[in-house]
């Protein structure tokens, strides 16, 4: 078995995160190490093409992102991270679910600089948290799309003080549909596009 498949079996059935046993986590972290060692693409901040698109979630450590799903009468859905390498932009979408007609999103809009071959520093300028059908979300590409051309949505929709809200992303693993990264709070992220 390769390693890639490896940890593609490793992460299955775990619900990004939210079902992993500590056991299973560490095997999953032996399991992306092991993968990162033969990453195809060494200098991923140059490889733009790669990079851009857009990007589901498969796994994560983050608390963060996965205390969502502990918040009473809601669970995390699906999360997003539409990445625009040209424009140096990142679009995080987490769709939450709960009680019918009350599916929210929770997004969060962020500009990216590199600093070196591997990582970004990441700078946090939008949040916007609502209700789906308020805000008349159908998918995460045309929500993005609608981001980008300055909407303004009918939700909480502000902006962010990017000095109070910022930190770093490196990529460590990069093929054609996984990515493999590690953040500033020791989280990892595996996402697929």
């Amino acid at each position: 078995m390769s390693d890639k498949a490896e940890l593609l079996e490793a992460i299955a059935g775990r619900n990004r995160g939210l079902l992993t046993t500590e056991p299973e986590k560490q095997a999953i972290l032996a399991a992306a190490a092991n993968l990162e060692v033969h990453n195809p693409t060494p200098r991923p901040v140059e490889a733009p093409e790669k990079l851009t698109g857009n990007w589901r979630l498969l796994y994560t450590t983050s608390q963060g992102l996965l205390g969502f799903d502990r918040l009473p009468l809601l669970k995390l859905g699906q999360i997003y991270q539409y990445i625009q390498a040209s424009e140096g932009k990142v679009y995080n979408i987490a769709e939450i679910y709960g009680l019918p007609w009350l599916e929210g999103l929770v997004s969060v809009v962020a500009r990216f600089e590199p600093v070196s071959e591997r990582r970004v520093n990441v700078k946090f300028e939008r949040a916007i948290t609502g209700l789906q059908r308020l805000m008349g979300y159908q998918s995460a590409d045309s929500f993005v799309q609608q981001i980008a051309a300055g909407h303004k949505f009918t939700a909480l929709d502000w902006s962010l003080d990017s000095r109070n809200q910022q930190g770093w992303l490196e990529t460590t693993y990069l093929d054609e549909d996984l990515r493999i990264g590690r953040g500033n709070e020791g989280s990892l992220f595996i996402l697929s596009k």
